[in-house]
C-alpha cells in the first residue's frame, strides 16, 4: 500500500484523565518512542506529541502496518488494555492534515487558541527532527502546520487565547473568591505552568503568593523574577494550613498531596475551604483529597467542565476552521503538483535516455549518415519525447 499520513492518538475530549496521565510521556519517554518507532514496521517518518491533554503519533507510512506498530508499542511499553484502544482515534490523508493543522492553530485545545501549543508542536518536531525520525513529508507537514497557525493568529482572534490550565484555574479561583488580593495562595512546583500561573495571580491582583519547589534554588529563582514569596519544601504543610488556594503543578512520578497527608492540615485550618488546582498530568493529587471535607479539587478535566467559552470566541473559531480548511486544499495540490513534477522528470529522462538509445542503434544499423540528417534525426527522437512529457504532465494537472 502507497504511503499515506496517518495520526493515531488519544485527547481530553475522547479519553477521561485518567487514561490520558497512563499514556502520557516526558520528553525522555517521547525520544524513546521515536527511537523504537522508526525501526518499526510500515513507518517511514515519525513524529511523537504529548502534553497534559494529548498524546498522538504522527506517521508518514503505509497505515495498516503502521497502526499496527504503534498498538504494539503501546501495548508493550504502557500496557494498553483492549477497553482502552476504544480512547484513540486514527486519522488518514486529508483529515490527518487537518487534524494536524488545527492542533497547531490551538483549534483543538481545551480552550481554543490556547498560547503555547504552537512552542510545544515546534519543540516536538525538532526531538524528531534532531532524532532523523522525520523526513521530507513530514517536516513540510509541520513547517505548514506552524505556518497555517502563524496565519490564524494574525486574521483571528482565535489565536490570542491566554486561556492556557493556568489562566483558566486563575480565572476559576477568581470566580469562586471574588478577588484575590487578600487570599493566601501557594504554588507548588516552580516549572513553566506556575511560573504562567503566578503571573495570571498576579494580574488579578493577588497579593501573597508563595511558590515551594524540591529544589529550593528554583523556587528562589521564580520568586526573585515575579517578586513573589519562597518557603522550603519542608515548610509546605505549614503553609497549606493557612492557605485559600493551591495551584500544583509539578513533574512528580506520584502524588505530591495525598488523602493522608492532607488530614491534618484540614484539622489545623481555622475554616473556610481549601482550593486545590492540579494541573500536573500525571496528576499531583490523590483524588481521594475530594472526599475530605473542606477541600475543593479540581483536575484538568473539572476546569474545562467549570469554565464556559469566551465571547466571540465560537465566531473566532469559525473564522480560522476556514482557513485550515483552506490551507489543507493549498497542501495538498502543491504535494501532488511536486510529486507530478519529479514523476514527469523522471519519465523524461528515462525517454531520452531510450530515445538515445535507439538513435545510436539505429545509426549502427544504417548509417553513418550525413552530419545534418544525423541532426534531424536526433531533433525528431527529441520532439517526440517532449511531446509525450507535456501530454502526460497536462494529464496530471488537469486532475489536481
Amino acid at each position: 500500500m502507497e504511503p499515506t499520513l496517518v495520526v493515531i492518538g488519544l485527547n481530553h475530549r475522547t479519553a477521561p484523565i485518567e487514561v490520558r496521565e497512563r499514556f502520557w510521556m516526558s520528553e525522555e519517554r517521547q525520544r524513546e518512542a521515536l527511537s523504537a518507532l522508526t525501526r518499526s514496521e510500515g513507518i517511514e517518518e515519525v513524529f511523537v506529541f504529548s502534553t497534559c491533554n494529548r498524546t498522538e503519533f504522527v506517521v508518514w507510512g503505509d497505515p495498516t502496518l503502521a497502526e499496527n506498530s504503534v498498538l504494539r508499542f503501546l501495548s508493550a511499553e504502557y500496557d494498553l488494555r483492549l477497553c482502552e484502544w476504544s480512547n484513540f482515534y486514527r486519522l488518514l490523508d486529508e483529515q490527518a492534515l487537518a487534524h494536524a493543522f488545527r492542533v497547531s492553530c490551538g483549534l483543538d485545545a481545551m480552550h481554543i487558541g490556547e498560547g503555547q501549543i504552537g512552542r510545544q508542536v515546534n519543540a516536538a518536531w525538532q526531538q524528531a527532527r534532531k532524532a532523523g525520525c522525520t523526513g521530507r513529508f513530514l517536516d513540510a507537514v509541520l513547517r505548514k502546520a506552524l505556518a497555517v497557525r502563524r496565519r490564524v493568529r494574525k486574521e483571528t482572534s482565535a489565536g490570542f487565547n491566554l486561556e492556557s490550565a493556568p489562566h483558566a484555574a486563575v480565572e476559576l479561583a477568581a470566580e469562586m473568591f471574588g478577588a484575590l488580593a487578600r487570599r493566601n495562595v501557594v504554588l507548588l512546583g516552580a516549572g513553566r505552568m506556575n511560573e504562567a500561573s503566578a503571573q495570571a495571580l498576579l494580574s488579578r491582583g493577588a497579593e501573597s503568593v508563595c511558590v515551594i519547589n524540591h529544589s529550593d534554588e528554583r523556587a528562589e529563582r521564580l520568586a526573585r523574577r515575579l517578586g513573589i514569596q519562597t518557603a522550603a519544601f519542608e515548610e509546605r504543610w505549614a503553609r497549606l494550613a493557612g492557605a485559600d488556594l493551591v495551584i500544583s503543578a509539578t513533574s512528580s512520578a506520584g502524588f505530591v498531596l495525598t488523602a493522608e497527608e492532607m488530614k491534618p492540615v484540614v484539622g489545623q485550618r481555622a475554616g473556610g475551604k481549601l482550593v486545590v488546582m492540579d494541573l500536573a498530568l500525571p496528576r499531583d493529587v490523590d483524588p481521594a483529597v475530594r472526599q475530605l471535607d473542606g477541600i475543593l479539587l479540581y483536575d484538568l478535566d473539572d476546569l474545562e467542565r467549570a469554565l464556559k467559552p469566551r465571547a466571540g470566541t465560537r465566531e473566532s473559531e469559525a473564522e480560522a476552521e476556514q482557513i485550515v480548511l483552506a490551507e489543507v486544499q493549498a497542501f495538498r495540490k502543491e504535494l501532488t503538483a511536486k510529486g507530478a513534477g519529479a514523476e514527469i522528470g523522471a519519465l523524461r529522462h528515462r525517454l531520452d535516455e531510450i530515445c538515445r538509445q535507439e538513435l545510436e542503434s539505429f545509426r549502427l544499423e544504417q548509417g553513418p549518415f550525413p552530419k545534418e540528417q544525423d541532426q534531424l534525426i536526433a531533433a525528431v527522437g527529441a520532439r517526440i519525447t517532449h511531446k509525450i512529457a507535456g501530454s502526460l504532465a497536462r494529464e496530471r494537472g488537469s486532475r489536481l
